[in-house]
């Protein structure tokens, strides 16, 4: 089985790894090649790893507040401004106290296929001393270092849904509804795509079997395989997602068209003109995503390294590419090329090259950025247009859609023929064979489950809440304003 690229591990794994491998390598250590065994084994803690993590969870922080704010905030008309901006601000806040009291454990902990456990719940264990795996075997990083990083992604990912179904939704119910989709959607696909044992579990059994006389290989072997079963179910599927096409964006994507259709239209949509209140705010909230989406891409990768630098290069060259081909079909069908079009197709290609980053070539990331650019599009304008469906901001079109084409197009692009990095494999230490045909039924599968559970699971937590607070405000709290009647302020004053 190969063993992708996106690790995450902690120290209690790797020790768990050694201690059931301890009984084959017994037969044949000695004092000095334990000694020597413990010194290479001995983590290491890379300063300069360490401050780009710090960096990058503040950039990751930063594409929500304010970057999501203002992004959404500007599309909507000015009476609902503030209410995007505390539903943003309130996302952040409670799942940063959820994802220390439980959502980290639940993500980032073995237990099954499909979900962690509670074992580091309130983060029980944890101490500025505790170190956590990178990408390559035997350099770590702080563990809370770690920690920030993943809770800024599990932040901004159900802000994004808000944005299907703005200016109808009150906010109780967005109170209650983050809460429970984070813990039984968000935690659940963050466990299946990004859980496994780790490159230092897995280097470790791997040489445990290889040290192993004939009396011990059945029990180093064993450890091996359970090394290589600790992982979530779409990671043993064989998918790979660098940073979160299937975990953040189809996930967020699927929520946000379920919600849409059961908390319906806007009142008066299709009568009334709903024009973004200003795009000026607009265009500095997308520019926050995209400085910020370098901490997200980037990031990923855990250390400071060229794969890092791969990753930032593929961020900036298929957004360019996206929000070019978005302006130019554009222009072509409409006579004209507009400001939140171009900005529009950059979110796009942003989403697209989040699960590649780290996997593709330039050349793949640009003609991917290319093509989805063109591909929202036609979502966003053409399907919607034609089924009808009131996604406010574009969340399914440009999230659900772009992600979905960035996942299933990973599969192509990580080819080493085509200038991908391939996939590593740390049973073996190198590249292994690469079979695209294999690759992309792993790539479908990923995208597959997500959507069931994603969309599945959101359609019947709307539910609960409607039956518990209630979703829509009313048709006057509609008419005046989500902020005067909501939250009893006003965004602007004149």
């Amino acid at each position: 089985m190969t063993f992708k690229t996106w690790s995450r591990v902690g120290i209690p794994t790797l020790l768990a790894a050694a201690a059931l491998a301890l009984p084959a390598l017994a037969q044949t250590a000695t004092p000095a090649a334990d000694a020597a065994a413990a010194v290479a084994a001995a983590p290491v803690i890379n300063k300069g790893d360490t401050a780009w993590m710090l960096t990058s969870a503040a950039l990751v922080l930063m594409m929500s507040i304010p970057g999501l704010g203002l992004f959404y905030g500007g599309l909507v008309r000015g009476k609902n401004m503030l209410s995007i901006l505390m539903q943003v601000f309130y996302t952040v806040a409670v799942v940063g106290v959820i994802w220390v009291l439980y959502g980290y454990s639940l993500a980032f902990t073995g237990g099954s296929d499909f979900i962690g456990g509670f074992s580091k719940a309130f983060l029980k264990g944890i101490t500025p001393e505790s170190a956590t795996g990178t990408f390559s075997v035997g350099v770590n990083i702080p563990e809370l270092v770690f920690i920030a990083f993943q809770m800024t992604f599990a932040m901004i990912t159900p802000a994004l849904i808000f944005g299907a179904f703005a200016e109808r939704v009150k906010f109780s119910a967005i109170v209650l509804f983050v809460p429970l989709w984070v813990t039984f959607i968000y935690f659940p696909i963050a466990h299946m795509v990004w859980y496994w044992a780790g490159p230092d579990a897995v280097d470790a059994a791997v040489k445990a079997l290889a040290a192993a006389d004939a009396g011990g290989k059945a029990a180093a072997q064993s450890a091996l395989d359970a090394v290589m079963a600790d992982a979530g179910y779409i990671y043993k599927l064989g998918a790979i997602d660098f940073a979160g096409g299937t975990v953040v964006h189809i996930n967020a994507g699927i929520a946000a068209l379920v919600g849409c259709l059961i908390v319906g239209k806007r009142t008066g949509f299709g009568k009334e003109a709903f024009s973004p209140h200003s795009l000026t705010l607009t265009l500095v909230g997308a520019g926050l995503l995209w400085v910020g989406w370098f901490g997200f891409n980037a990031g990923s990768n855990l250390e400071a390294n060229g794969l890092t630098a791969l990753a930032m290069m593929n961020t900036f060259i298929a957004t360019c590419a996206a929000a070019l081909s978005w302006m130019i079909v554009e222009w072509l069908s409409r006579g004209k090329p507009s400001m939140l079009g171009v900005v529009s197709g950059a979110i796009a290609g942003l989403v697209a090259v989040t699960p590649m980053a780290g996997f593709a070539g330039i050349t793949g990331a640009l003609i991917s950025g290319l093509i989805v650019g063109v591909l929202c599009f036609f979502f966003c304008t053409t399907v919607k247009n034609a089924f009808g469906y009131d996604d406010s901001l574009d969340v399914f079109g440009v999230h659900c859609v772009g992600g979905i084409f960035g996942a299933i197009a990973t599969g192509i692009v990580v080819s080493p023929a085509l200038g991908g990095t391939g996939i590593f494999d740390y049973t073996t230490g190198k590249v292994a064979d690469y079979d695209m045909t294999v690759q992309l039924i792993a790539q479908v599968k990923a995208v597959l489950v997500t959507l069931v559970w994603s969309g599945v699971g959101s359609a019947i937590l709307y539910y609960i809440v409607h039956a518990v607070v209630g979703l829509r405000a009313t048709v006057e709290k509609e008419r005046e304003g989500l902020d005067i009647t909501e939250h009893g302020e006003r965004a602007y004053h004149s």
